[in-house]
Formats: structure tokens, sequence, C-alpha cells
């Protein structure tokens, strides 16, 4: 099965699971969430898969300089588009495995997917 890694090229997580999932023997295609990824495709996907809570990460420097407006979105129908208009906003790296999608590296998903 192959693995497509969406994240940040400077992301130092994103490069330690990259460089883990390498390692394991694994094809992995890496997307970068702000040049590349069709983040209107995939974000709902990634939403319904994984959750908001999961999905946003409310620990970010883009989260930081949102308004209590924009930040109030994260609870609501409107979180995709906050997503879709803030890459950075998404937690890092998101793990597409066939139907499987995996956010963040953890020792768990580095378990499941190495």
């Amino acid at each position: 099965m192959s693995l497509t890694l969406y994240g940040l090229k400077n992301c130092d997580t994103c490069k330690k699971a990259l460089k883990s999932l390498e390692t394991a023997g694994k094809q992995v295609s890496f997307v970068d969430i702000r040049a590349e990824a069709d983040l209107a495709a995939k974000v709902p996907g990634w939403l319904e898969a994984a959750g908001a809570k999961a999905l946003v990460n409310n620990r970010s420097t883009t989260w930081r300089g949102l308004s209590d407006d924009d930040k109030a979105k994260a609870e609501t129908d409107e979180v995709s588009g906050l997503l879709i208009a803030n890459p950075t906003l998404i937690k890092r790296p998101v793990i597409e495995a066939g139907d499987s999608v995996y956010v963040g590296w953890t020792k768990s998903v580095e378990g499941e997917l190495t």
C-alpha cells in the first residue's frame, strides 16, 4: 500500500515521519500542504475521518494570530473553510493510507504504519 504524506518541507515532525516510513520500506509520496495539495477536495474527507479536534492545530502560530471569531469557527461547520484558507492550521503530518487518515506523528500512528 502506498502512503501519501501531506505536510510542510521544513516541518521537523513531517521530516521525521517521512524518514521513519521510508526506513520501514514504505512507498511514500510527499505533498506540500501549502503549495501542492488540493485542500478544497481533501479537507472535508479528513474532517470526516479524523474530526476537527484532531485536525486543527491550536498550538500553531497561525492559530494564535486568528481573531476570536475565526477561532470560534473551529467548533462549527465553518472549520473546513478555515482550514482551506489557512493550511498551516492543519496539524501535520496528515497521512493517507488507503481509506484511512492519520493526523500527527505519534507512537501509535508510527506503530500502525511502520
